[in-house]
């Protein structure tokens, strides 16, 4: 059932109706870096907060130059106005995957964290990032604040609320770290199978929108393969090569147990409306379709 503050003025409800496909729909970022910051945000997210919006888009800039992604992070629910701030850096690159975390006083503390994850302590559990970004779009708030206060209750120490995670329409949208997965349309009532099944190390298929790090089809591909081989588990599944879009095809080389295979994706451009709540106007997005496996010698 919707929520009941939904209506198809929403931008989530009306892309779940329409079937809008959510593969391939992950950020290019395969590093990230969290910045805990409580209290509001503005649609900016950290540079539009309590926090040094100077330094924010000085930690924005170093991390486009340097593949990082800054999302700011705070608790479910209320945290004192004294409490010790956190920040933590992600590497969900394939063999690499590391999280790692450190506290910060002043703003431009954090100017001077090297982006290369030689500081802080690592932390090798699931952590689950919840987008609650309710002024980069309502339905974020709507959905996601239920899921992120669903699993503190199960995990009150692996769940942060955190700004925005791109496709607004797909909330409640879920990143789980350092494996780099993110999931959408998450609901409160399942939290506990979600969570068990992060801990194994199990994906998600049916809530899959990509591995984020990752070129789009080559998300969908890995989403294809893990479904259709049956293959539970991240670490079944690597990425050889993916080939440019060309005639609306790319063609995307995964190693799995049994060997090398090509997952064929074909691209296509869809018309709606409504893509995001503060947009009811027509636009357009990019839906990457799996059409084929095919297994290759080696």
């Amino acid at each position: 059932m919707p929520h009941p503050r939904e209506s198809l003025e929403r931008c989530a409800l009306r892309a779940q109706l329409r079937g809008d496909p959510m593969l391939g729909t992950a950020f290019p970022a395969a590093r990230i870096l969290l910045v805990e910051q409580p209290g509001p945000w503005g649609r900016g997210g950290l540079r539009d907060s309590r926090f040094d919006p100077a330094v924010a888009s000085e930690l924005e800039s170093r991390g486009a130059r340097d593949g990082v992604r800054v999302q700011a992070i705070r608790r479910p629910g209320r945290t004192p106005r004294s409490a010790v701030r956190h920040w933590a850096l992600a590497d969900t690159r394939d063999g690499i995957e590391a999280l790692r975390w450190g506290t910060y006083d002043a703003d431009a503390d954090l100017l001077d964290l090297p982006l290369d994850g030689s500081m802080g302590d690592p932390d090798r559990d699931p952590l689950f990032l919840v987008c609650a970004h309710s002024k980069h779009d309502t339905c974020c708030a709507l959905r996601g604040r239920p899921v992120a206060s669903a699993i503190a209750t199960i995990r009150p120490d692996r769940v942060w609320e955190t700004s925005h995670l791109g496709g607004d329409r797909f909330a409640a949208n879920v990143l789980v770290l350092p494996v780099g997965l993110l999931y959408g349309r998450v609901l409160p009532f399942a939290a506990e199978e979600f969570v068990a099944a992060a801990e194994a190390g199990e994906v998600i298929a049916a809530l899959l929108r990509g591995r984020v790090g990752l070129p789009a089809p080559a998300q969908a591909a890995l989403a294809f393969a893990h479904e259709h081989l049956a293959l539970r588990y991240r670490r079944d599944l690597q990425v050889v090569s993916t080939t440019p879009v060309e005639n609306g095809i790319a063609r995307v080389r995964l190693r799995g147990p049994h060997g090398l295979f090509e997952v064929t994706v074909q691209v296509e451009r869809a018309e709606a409306s409504g893509l995001t709540c503060a947009n009811p106007r027509p636009n357009q997005y990019l839906a990457y379709r799996p059409i084929a496996l095919t297994p290759l010698e080696e």
